[in-house]
């Protein structure tokens, strides 16, 4: 008898394909910059669109040419550093030591929060450089400004950020610095520059084998005819249990991934968003009204959703020379 092999359907890396536990990711890596500023930013995914770009990579046939680029726009208001984090090393990895928060915190924040009543910042920023011989890693927490944004709620969103410098006492001098004010995306990025996005998923709720894992419909005679969309065999008879690497059905998307290295291609303030608006809107979003980012390529999730760019964990050796933007399309989006 010929036995057939083939390679198994779909990869096991992310499992278990479980719905994220909050929409907001978490970041729980950091690359080490010496660049006393934010390493990353949050922003609301608009929408895609495509852009006329001149391709200047040495490496490619098209190098010199214009070429048809998708770009996905991300709004990106300023971002406000509400408060900043001081963690020791332990046995059990990070514990944090103390926190100081800003005293001119927005509102909203009352929403998603319990806003202190009686806070005395100063005395939080003198036990916070008394525990600096002890500290390991400093970090900020930003919030965003939904809004003032196209997207339909005023809960502003909270994440922990990393900070750039050579040693602690440079990074808390540079957060006591950002403290309660406004960062925006050109203060922490440059065009033509590439970053890692962290965004959850799109969810597709609970699916089948077929399309959650790529199996194969099994063909006609061996099965009943209908019954196909299924595992052939869940396993041997030994061991008496179905393997976890068995392709089932389940919850698929609304999961937190990562891109990494996809390339800005255009960093705009509030001025420009006439060069980026179509005509009626972008499908679901509205008009941008803020700053905005174009990044080449696609993003994680759907519009509306919460992206957080983050300086590159894994920079590519690619030259991050600034792109030449011919034409970007405003044709409206309604009917496609």
């Amino acid at each position: 008898m010929v036995r057939h092999h083939q390679p198994r359907k779909g990869s096991v890396a992310f499992s278990p394909r479980k719905r994220a536990a909050k929409e907001t990711p978490r970041i729980k890596s950091w690359p080490q910059i010496d660049e006393p500023k934010l390493l990353g930013l949050a922003g609301y995914k608009v929408g895609m669109t495509h852009a006329l770009v001149t391709d200047t990579d040495k490496n490619s046939p098209t190098q010199g040419m214009e070429v048809f680029t998708p770009v996905t726009v991300l709004e990106v208001p300023p971002v406000v550093v509400m408060g900043i984090r001081a963690y020791e090393k332990t046995s059990r990895g990070l514990k944090v030591i103390t926190e100081v928060l800003a005293d001119n915190l927005d509102q909203e924040l009352s929403r998603k929060i319990s806003l202190p009543k009686e806070y005395n910042k100063s005395e939080a920023i003198a036990k916070i450089q008394g525990a600096l011989e002890n500290t390991e890693e400093i970090r900020v927490l930003v919030h965003t400004n939904p809004k003032v944004t196209s997207v339909p709620k005023k809960k502003p969103d909270i994440f922990e950020c990393g900070i750039g410098g050579a040693n602690p006492e440079e990074k808390l001098n540079t957060a006591l610095e950002l403290l309660g004010n406004e960062v925006k995306a050109s203060e922490i990025f440059n065009e033509g520059e590439f970053v890692d996005a962290i965004a959850t998923t799109k969810g597709k709720g609970f699916q089948g084998v077929v399309k959650r894992w790529g199996i194969r419909i099994q063909y006609g005679k061996a099965v009943r005819a209908g019954k196909g969309r299924h595992v052939g065999s869940i396993g041997p008879w030994t061991p008496r249990r179905t393997m976890w690497t068995v392709a089932q059905a389940g919850q698929m998307g609304y999961h937190k991934r990562t891109e990494f290295n996809k390339r800005i291609l255009k960093i705009a303030s509030a001025d420009e968003v006439d060069q980026i608006n179509p005509d009626g809107g972008f499908v679901k979003y509205g008009l941008v009204k803020n700053d905005y980012v174009l990044v080449k390529g696609s993003l994680p999730g759907p519009s509306k959703r919460l992206v957080i760019l983050r300086q590159p964990i894994r920079p590519n050796n690619k030259a991050e020379d600034i792109p030449q933007i011919n034409y970007i399309s405003t044709k409206s989006k309604q009917g496609v």
